[in-house]
C-alpha cells in the first residue's frame, strides 16, 4: 500500500513540474516573439503612451482684392484648456479662469473635475487675457496658441467672402469654395508624460511647425465694392426696398468686381441676426440666419422682365428673322390666341422699326419678334447663351433657370418668354448671357478667384475657367451694343447715362407672383462704354416703394454708380 503511495505521488510531481515547464516554455517563447519580431511595434506603443499630443494650429491663408488689399486676415488668440491629472491647485484653477474668461464657476467646475487628457475650457481666447493666465502659471492649465478669422471691413461683400466655424473651416462664400487652399496644416508639439499621463516637467519635446494657408487673390476691387455698397445702401433705405442686388463685372473675362446683396451681415459677428429676434426656437433661428447669409445675386431666381430682351434680340438677329429697320406697328397691346397681351405704354407706339421697339422697351414688338424666331429655334439660342444652365461661378448655392419644358411651350408661352415673363434665373446668369453678348460674343465664366500664393509669395496656381466659346456673331453683338446704347440716349434707359462716357443699358420691370399683389422688381443692366465695354453692371432692387419701374427707380442706381465708376477704371493713367 505504501509503495503505491509513494508511486502515485511520484506521477503527480511530475505532472506538476511538465506542466510548469510547459507553461515556461510558452512564457519565454511568446518573450522571445515579442523581443525579435514585434519590438518596433511595441516600441512605438510605450512611446505614444508617454507622450501626448497637441496642435499648432496652422494661420489661415489671407484674401486679398485685386491690388493686394486685404480683405479677410487673422489675429493671433488662445485656446484655453485643463489636464486633469496634472493638476495641484483646482479650486486657484477655478477661480482664476472663471474671472478672467467670464464663465460661470460651475462650469469651469465641471470641466476641471472631469477625468481626461485634456479638456478645453474655450477658444479664440484674446491675447490679453490669454498672457494673463499663462503668467498665472497654473499647473493643468494649458494656453495654446491658435488664430481666429477676421473681416477688415464688417459687412463689406459678406455673403461673397463668406466666414469661418469655431475651428476656422470655412462655412459659406470663397471661404467654402477655396477651403483646402486657406485652411494650411496643423503641426503638433510631442510632450513626454508618466505613465499616469502627468507632463514630464523639461521633458523632451518634438515640435512639427505647422504651415499656413496660401494666400487668395482674388477679382474682387475694393475701391468698386465700397461704391457698390453706398449705391445699395443708399438705395434699400430711399425706396425702403426688401432688398437691393448689384453685381459689376469685366464683361471680357468674367473677373467680378464688386458684388452686394444689401442687406449684408457683420461678417466679425455672423450669427447675430440683423433684425432684434426674440422667442425663436433653434430651427427659427437657424431659417433665419440662412435667409440673412443667402447671395440673392447667386441662389435667388426672379422674372427678368425687359432686360431679357438683350436676349430676344441677340436670337432674333442671330436666326436672321428681323432687322434694326423693319416696321412693327404697336396699338397698345398684342392678341396673343385668346389673350391681350399690353404694352407698358397702353395708348401704343403706333407705328415703329424694331430699333424702336428696343428703345421703347415695346411688348407687342418683342411678342412678335419672339413668333418669328418660334420655339425651337429660341430654346436653340437660349442653350447657347447658357441661359438654361449655371454659370460655374466660385460660390457655392447657385440656383438654376426655372424654364418651361420646351415642348410645352405655345404661342402665350413664347410671347411671354420674348419679353422675359413666365420663367425665372439668378442675377448672375443673366448678366452673364448678357455680357457674352454685347462682349464680341464670347462665352466667359464669371469668377471671384484669380490665384493663390503661399505665405512667402510664391505662386503656388493661376485658376482657369472655360471661356471663348461663341455665343454670337460679332456683327450680331456690335448691332445689339448700338442699340442698347440708343436705349440710354433716346429711349427708356435715359437715366442710367453718365456725361462724358457712352453707355448701354436695359431697364426692366416685373411683377411678383401672385399677379395683382402689387410687388414689383425693378432692375437695369448697363455696360461701357458701347465702343468696347470694359464694365458690366446689375441693379435689382426686389419690392421698391412707390415708382417701381427700373427706368426710373434701377437705372439712377447704375448712373450713380458709373459716375464713380468709370471715372476709376477707364480714366487711370
Amino acid at each position: 500500500m505504501w509503495s503505491r503511495h509513494k508511486t502515485y505521488q511520484r506521477q503527480n510531481m511530475f505532472l506538476v513540474f511538465f506542466v510548469f515547464g510547459l507553461v515556461l516554455v510558452c512564457i519565454f517563447t511568446r518573450l522571445g516573439y515579442l523581443m525579435m519580431y514585434r519590438a518596433d511595434y511595441y516600441g512605438v506603443r510605450a512611446k505614444e503612451l508617454h507622450e501626448r499630443e497637441r496642435k499648432i494650429k496652422a494661420e489661415r491663408g489671407k484674401i486679398l482684392d485685386r491690388n493686394g488689399n486685404l480683405l479677410a486676415g487673422n489675429r493671433s488668440v488662445s485656446t484655453i484648456s485643463v489636464i486633469h491629472s496634472q493638476m495641484k491647485e483646482p479650486e486657484k484653477v477655478i477661480s482664476v479662469l472663471s474671472k478672467e474668461l467670464g464663465m460661470s464657476e460651475e462650469v469651469i467646475r465641471k470641466k476641471v473635475e472631469k477625468v481626461s487628457s485634456r479638456e478645453k475650457v474655450k477658444s479664440n481666447v484674446d491675447k490679453e487675457t490669454s498672457d494673463r493666465i499663462r503668467n498665472c502659471k497654473l499647473a493643468g492649465v494649458t494656453v495654446d496658441e491658435d488664430y481666429k478669422r477676421e473681416y477688415k471691413y464688417d459687412s463689406l461683400a459678406s455673403k461673397v467672402l463668406g466666414f469661418t466655424g469655431g475651428d476656422n473651416q470655412g462655412i459659406i462664400g470663397l471661404e467654402v469654395t477655396y477651403e483646402d487652399y486657406l485652411k494650411g496644416q496643423d503641426g503638433s508639439i510631442l510632450t513626454m508624460t508618466t505613465a499616469f499621463g502627468t507632463e514630464i516637467e523639461n521633458g523632451a519635446e518634438e515640435r512639427v511647425e505647422p504651415i499656413p494657408g496660401w494666400t487668395l487673390n482674388t477679382s474682387l476691387d475694393l475701391t468698386i465694392m465700397e461704391y457698390v455698397d453706398q449705391v445699395a445702401e443708399t438705395l434699400l433705405k430711399k425706396k425702403n426696398a426688401k432688398s437691393v442686388e448689384i453685381i459689376v463685372m469685366n464683361p471680357k473675362n468674367g473677373e467680378i468686381y464688386a458684388m452686394t446683396s444689401v442687406p449684408e451681415f457683420n461678417l466679425n459677428d455672423p450669427y447675430t441676426l440683423l433684425e432684434e429676434s426674440t422667442g425663436l426656437t433653434d430651427k427659427q433661428k437657424n431659417e433665419k440666419l440662412n435667409a440673412m447669409w443667402r447671395n440673392g445675386c447667386v441662389s435667388d431666381t426672379y422674372e427678368p422682365g425687359s432686360t431679357f430682351k438683350i436676349l430676344t434680340t441677340a436670337a432674333a438677329l442671330e436666326k436672321g428673322v428681323v432687322k434694326m429697320t423693319d416696321r412693327f406697328q404697336c396699338p397698345g397691346y398684342k392678341m396673343v390666341e385668346d389673350r391681350r397681351i399690353r404694352c407698358h405704354k397702353t395708348t401704343g407706339h403706333g407705328s415703329e422699326s424694331f430699333l424702336d421697339g428696343i428703345k421703347n422697351s415695346c411688348n407687342p414688338v418683342f411678342i412678335e419678334v419672339g413668333a418669328r424666331v418660334g420655339v425651337k429655334s429660341f430654346f436653340e439660342e437660349l442653350s447657347i447663351f447658357g441661359a438654361l444652365k449655371k454659370t460655374g461661378i466660385d460660390v457655392p448655392g447657385e440656383a438654376v433657370t426655372i424654364m418651361h419644358k420646351e415642348e410645352n411651350v405655345e404661342a402665350v408661352e413664347l410671347a411671354t418668354i420674348s419679353f422675359g415673363q413666365s420663367f425665372q434665373l439668378s442675377p448672375i446668369r443673366l448678366l452673364t448671357c448678357a455680357a457674352s453678348i454685347i462682349n464680341g460674343g464670347k462665352s466667359i465664366t464669371p469668377h471671384f478667384g484669380v490665384s493663390v500664393k503661399s505665405a512667402d509669395g510664391t505662386m503656388m496656381k493661376r485658376f482657369s475657367y472655360p471661356e471663348g466659346d461663341t455665343v454670337v456673331t460679332k456683327e450680331t453683338s456690335d448691332l445689339v451694343r448700338e442699340a442698347l446704347g440708343k436705349v440710354v440716349s433716346e429711349g427708356t434707359g435715359k437715366n442710367a447715362g453718365v456725361k462724358g462716357y457712352t453707355v448701354g443699358a436695359k431697364t426692366g420691370t416685373s411683377q411678383k407672383l401672385p399677379r395683382g399683389n402689387g410687388k414689383y422688381i425693378a432692375s437695369t443692366i448697363g455696360f461701357a462704354p458701347v465702343e468696347d465695354p470694359q464694365v458690366i453692371a446689375l441693379v435689382r432692387i426686389d419690392e421698391p416703394e412707390g415708382l417701381y419701374y427700373g427706368g426710373t427707380v434701377a437705372a439712377p442706381g447704375i448712373s450713380t454708380l458709373y459716375t464713380n465708376v468709370l471715372p476709376y477704371l477707364l480714366d487711370k493713367e
